[in-house]
């Protein structure tokens, strides 16, 4: 992540210590790292995923509202924390990559620099019971 600045960078070093699952994205909304916990929950391992664009990964998960309607990207925690610059949580249906739907609750916020840089958001999620 040499390319990254250096918020993010240790941002991804805590991830990886982490049992809740943590899914990172770079300034542009771009996926840079999701950690082990993730891993489980979104149904395939960042090593074969890799870095992906926002447009990719909203629709890769397949998010969806709990009534089952698709969410666009903007309205996701991830990218309302990275456009509006303020953390932010919701409940939502996703399809993993595995092909298995779940319901996750999701807390993002941005990742900012001491400067006020934009580095990136985090969003820290667990799956959840149905309403």
């Amino acid at each position: 992540m040499a390319q990254y600045p250096i918020e993010l960078i240790l941002t991804r070093q805590l991830a990886t210590q982490l049992a809740m699952p943590v899914f990172l994205v770079d300034q542009d909304g771009t996926m840079v790292f999701y950690n082990e916990a993730a891993e489980a929950v979104l149904g395939r391992r960042f090593e074969e995923t890799g870095a992906m664009p926002a447009a990719e990964w909203a629709a890769s998960f397949a998010p969806r509202d709990e009534a089952g309607q698709p969410l666009p990207p903007d309205v996701l925690p991830l990218m309302i924390a990275l456009r509006q610059r303020r953390p932010t949580h919701d409940a939502l249906c996703i399809r993993g990559l595995d092909g298995v739907d779940r319901r996750i609750e999701a807390t993002a916020f941005p990742v900012i620099s001491v400067t006020g840089r934009l580095a990136g958001a985090i969003a820290i999620f667990w799956e959840s019971a149905c309403a």
